[in-house]
């Protein structure tokens, strides 16, 4: 359906990835995945036609209709919402455009007429006559109430916006689906809904993203940028990652026969193909894993920072008492109202919000940089809490002088340049890099140090909000061993899925009306009925 022959991209001497030979088939979902400025989402815009190769090209199968997710959110600010999706489908939405410019010009011609009737036909040969309803359901299964539907897209906030962009991409069943970064800014019920559909997605879908949860549960196989090579391999995130470890493992050991090397990968291959069934996708995937040819699988060249929370001194009984706490925004908007919450001893506490800005100002009160309106915390006496802010520039805008060595220094008991040289190391910043102005660094690379001024200091308690922003596939999976295996306290938030689920014991929705707050998983929590009903009920409050 979509071939990709010969190609390469270069940007002066440097070489992104040459001679690419790949062949993307009916009915699988391949994940993107490659280290930060390996060229995933450079890859993507080829496909689409955005961006020219170098050389090389890709041929689409005639008669095959590509939908892709648009990043800019202002494009359509000037549309209809409903008509927005409708776009999507860019053959059907000009035929409607037309045939209606016809029917309302009172002065059009006998021919028009004719013109007219001939794009009826065509209209309804593509499905047009269900078109506003199709629309319409796509947009309420993603959360945009029916009141949204005729409004302008100015008139939606920004995570309204990605849906309806992501309502666009889906519509009309395109033949090839361009994902990047779908994820981004969906609330958990919307992103596990956008799984569901993709897991049953008959055609061809080609994924960026950085959420490995989402990538299991769609992908049928995974797509490698590495080595300035694409290559594919059949499975999902966790499968390329357990077996191209495996493979690093094997080749380290020289002293194991290649006989006992293939055997013990194919006995890793028989255990994950019969484990598949959690997936949506399980079917297709172990049929896909009996066919495997174990030469395909490579090791990565992948480097994983260490990330590890060490507790020095335990907690006490008392942790946090939250009583009644309540903020607005600068405009009298509720933001949230009536939060009580008491935190028990080995409690790991994963927060959902339905706005993002709620979020960051909840967890700014509870670090003590805000105030609330109404309330107050009550933190115990062996609590010392460290927290990674969502927005961390202020952290970096005042070290303009300071290279990392520098910068970390400032957070170190041990000002020794050795060990802070070592720790930077740990972190992925090696050679030179240490002297690297902290002022310049990328968002993964400033999450990184803010990680690493947190581990210096010891804390048994911790507040993260959005800690997987700008991270990495392997930065994610690394923080999520450490928050995993922290021995403290914990209260957090993340749309990286998988981390919610693992890392979280009791989950707690912040609503403008209070909180519901259950002792059960993430994936428990966003399919409960009981939770369902009581969320409804407090949004039923919020005054109009």
């Amino acid at each position: 359906m979509l071939n990709v022959s010969d190609l390469g991209l270069q940007f002066g001497k440097r070489v992104l990835f040459d001679e690419v030979n790949l062949k993307f088939t009916i009915g699988n979902c391949y994940g993107v995945i490659g280290a930060n400025g390996a060229g995933k989402s450079t890859f993507l815009k080829i496909l689409s036609g955005e961006l020219d190769a170098t050389r090389g090209h890709v041929h689409i199968e005639p008669g095959k209709r590509m939908a892709v997710l648009k990043q800019n959110h202002f494009e359509f600010d000037e549309e209809q919402v409903l008509n927005t999706v409708i776009m999507g489908h860019k053959e059907m939405y000009e035929i409607m455009v037309e045939k209606n410019a016809i029917y309302e010009n009172p002065d059009a011609t006998e021919a028009e007429g004719l013109r007219a009737a001939d794009l009826e036909n065509e209209f309804g040969e593509m499905g047009g006559w269900m078109a506003e309803v199709d629309a319409a359901e796509l947009l309420s299964n993603m959360g945009i109430k029916e009141d949204l539907h005729h409004k302008l897209m100015k008139e939606l906030s920004g995570p309204e916006k990605v849906k309806v962009l992501l309502a666009q991409a889906l519509f009309g069943d395109p033949d090839i689906l361009l994902l990047d970064e779908p994820t981004n800014d969906l609330d958990a019920i919307t992103a596990s809904w956008l799984s569901d559909f993709l897991a049953d997605f008959k055609n061809t879908v080609i994924v960026v993203s950085h959420d490995r949860y989402f990538l299991d549960m769609v992908c049928t196989h995974i797509v490698d940028v590495d080595f300035n090579q694409i290559n594919i391999s059949t499975g999902n995130y966790t499968f390329w990652y357990e077996t191209s470890q495996m493979m690093s493992r094997q080749m380290a050991n020289k002293n194991k026969k290649t006989a006992q090397k293939r055997e013990e990968m194919m006995a890793f291959i028989a255990r994950f193909s019969a484990n598949a069934s959690k997936s949506r996708q399980a079917t297709s995937r172990k049929k896909a894993l009996e066919k495997l040819n174990i030469e395909e699988i490579r090791p990565s060249s992948r480097k994983y920072p260490f990330i590890h929370f060490k507790v020095e001194r335990e907690v006490g009984d008392q942790l946090l008492n939250v009583e009644n706490l309540s903020k607005s925004d600068e405009n009298g908007k509720l933001l949230f109202g009536d939060i009580n919450f008491r935190m028990n001893k080995g409690d790991k506490i994963a927060l959902i919000c339905q706005e993002a800005n709620t979020m960051t100002a909840f967890f700014r009160v509870l670090a003590g940089e805000l105030e609330p309106d109404t309330g107050s915390m009550e933190w115990g006496q062996t609590i010392t809490t460290e927290y990674l802010p969502n927005d961390n520039e202020e952290y970096f805008t005042g070290s303009q002088d300071l290279d990392l060595m520098d910068w970390l220094r400032q957070y170190s008991e041990d000002k020794d340049e050795q060990f802070i040289r070592g720790f930077l190391g740990r972190m992925l910043f090696s050679g030179e890099e240490v002297h690297k102005q902290s002022s310049v660094l990328s968002g993964g690379e400033k999450v990184r140090c803010m990680l690493a001024k947190i581990m210096l200091q010891h804390p048994n308690f911790l507040l993260l909000d959005e800690p997987t922003n700008h991270l990495d596939l392997e930065s994610i999976t690394v923080l999520n061993k450490g928050l995993d295996e922290f021995k403290g306290s914990l209260i957090f938030t993340s749309h990286d899925h998988q981390l919610m689920q693992t890392a979280a014991n009791r989950i707690i929705e912040i609503t403008p009306n209070g909180t519901i707050d259950q002792l059960m998983t993430f994936d428990e929590f966003i399919r409960s009925e009981k939770v369902k009903k009581q969320r409804e009920e407090l949004y039923s409050w919020v005054a109009v």
